[in-house]
């Protein structure tokens, strides 16, 4: 499965100074721009200057620029970059132009001032990767580390020192108690010795931070490490095992003086549901406008097929289990909406005419932007089930109704995948829980532009769609 992110904290403070630094030399370069071309400072500038900084903290996060400070990816992230500036720039000169502003601003400064951008926001994130480089070959800041617990955990991260050794660590192995005959399918000669091993190198000195990669169900065992290393300088860190890479978001909270780790928690929060919330609003209101004809003649298909509402309202679960009213276009003689609730099914005699077209198509969820709109549903996300197919599958399925930490979608990366339509067994219902969970673990706003994407190739259509 398509993974496009990796587990990491966010939100971090590294993360909002590189912001404040970007922004910065954004207007510096305005303003060095505009005095090397004698031209004024007038709120003309202070309004295009305070759309482009917008423009920047928006697309930055819809890319995913300040995602990871990995030098290994300098290349990628300095594309990443240029495009980021570029795009802000294309609109901002789009809008002015069309909306006949363009004419209050020198073309040379908008131009130099793109350019200087594009160099100052590249040549300081140069310098600082140059530096850092010079110490590394140097010897300095080379931190020495350790693994405990030659798991598979364990080897990813081996290998992702060792596939970035510009980051400054050096591995000298991992350390684990267990008999070599006990574990299988890892490099056993990669082990230098046993836990309290790796704990004496820790309290000596030798190494600077230590990996436990045990189990998560190894509880007292991670507690006697953290413990026995309680009085050193050691850095220790854990590494999610595969249970807690699927249930956490990496985010650190506290109570009060009690640090919390978040487990079942909505990974869009802060700043990330303003760009989702406006990100909806934009896209479904031009959906609205481009579609306006598609939705009047469904609406009059629907009112000649049968008698009958246009629009049926179903009552489903939207974020954090509320209960919300879902707008399709009807498409059967009936409108169920009670505790008991028959999916529809091939061959389904309640289903009109035009009803077996929309459902196919997908036509007869269009309304459901006007959800969207609402702030019911969102465009992309786990896909609303009827409150009787919810009260059901949630007994059957592990963490079903973690699904509910986002808001509902018009589509989500289920139905891209080719899992929507009739559940009629329970491997079904899992598939499309399994693609539910790993898109809320994973969220990012480009992950949602890239599913609305892949809908309007494959999202339509689906092969247990009735």
């Amino acid at each position: 499965m398509d993974n496009p992110s990796k587990f990491q904290f966010v939100g971090s403070p590294s993360s909002f100074l590189l912001r404040i630094i970007d922004m910065s030399l954004v207007v510096f370069a305005l303003l060095v721009v505009m005095q090397g071309y004698h031209v004024e400072f007038s709120k003309d500038y202070l309004l295009v200057v305070a759309a482009v900084l917008l423009l920047f903290s928006y697309i930055s996060e819809l890319f995913g620029l300040y995602r990871s400070w990995r030098l290994g990816k300098f290349s990628h992230m300095c594309r990443l970059l240029f495009a980021v500036v570029t795009v802000c720039f294309l609109i901002t000169f789009t809008a002015l132009f069309f909306f006949k502003y363009a004419a209050l601003y020198s073309r040379v400064v908008m131009i130099g001032w793109f350019s200087l951008s594009v160099f100052l926001l590249l040549s300081w994130r140069l310098c600082v990767r140059e530096i850092k480089l010079i110490r590394r070959s140097k010897g300095l800041s080379i931190e020495n580390v350790a693994i405990v617990g030659l798991t598979e955990t364990g080897m990813l991260l081996y290998d992702e020192i060792l596939k970035h050794n510009e980051l400054g660590f050096n591995c000298i192995g991992f350390f684990d108690d267990r008999d070599a005959n006990r574990i299988d399918n890892l490099d056993t000669q990669l082990i230098q010795g046993s836990i309290s091993q790796a704990i004496d190198l820790a309290k000596s000195g030798n190494i600077k931070k230590l990996y436990v990669c045990l189990p998560m169900l190894a509880e007292k065992r991670i507690a006697d490490i953290i413990q026995q290393l309680g009085n050193s300088t050691i850095d220790v860190l854990i590494t999610p095992d595969f249970l807690m890479k699927n249930l956490m978001h990496a985010r650190i909270g506290n109570v009060g003086e009690v640090d919390t780790i978040s487990v079942f928690e909505s990974p869009v929060n802060g700043t990330k549901r303003f760009y989702k919330r406006t990100f909806d609003i934009l896209f479904s209101l031009c959906a609205i406008i481009a579609i306006s004809p598609v939705l009047i003649a469904v609406s009059i298909a629907v009112y000649l097929s049968s008698p009958g509402a246009i629009l049926f309202k179903q009552d489903r679960y939207g974020l954090d289990g509320r209960k919300i009213k879902v707008w399709k276009f009807r498409s059967m003689t009936v409108t169920e909406n009670a505790d008991k609730v028959t999916q529809a099914h091939k061959g389904d005699a309640r289903i009109t005419n035009v009803g077996a077209f929309i459902r196919r198509t997908s036509l007869d969820e269009l309304p459901q932007f006007f959800n969207v709109l609402k702030g019911d549903m969102s465009v992309v996300g786990p896909r609303p089930h009827a409150v009787a197919h919810n009260e059901e599958y949630r007994n059957l399925v592990s963490y079903y109704m973690l699904r509910h930490k986002v808001l509902p979608g018009i589509t989500g990366w289920a139905q891209v995948n080719g899992w929507r339509g009739e559940t009629d067994t329970l491997y079904k219902m899992e598939k499309r829980i399994e693609f539910d969970l790993a898109y809320i673990r994973n969220w990012s706003l480009w992950w949602d532009v890239k599913i609305v994407f892949l809908t309007l190739f494959k999202g339509f259509v689906g092969k247990n769609v009735y």
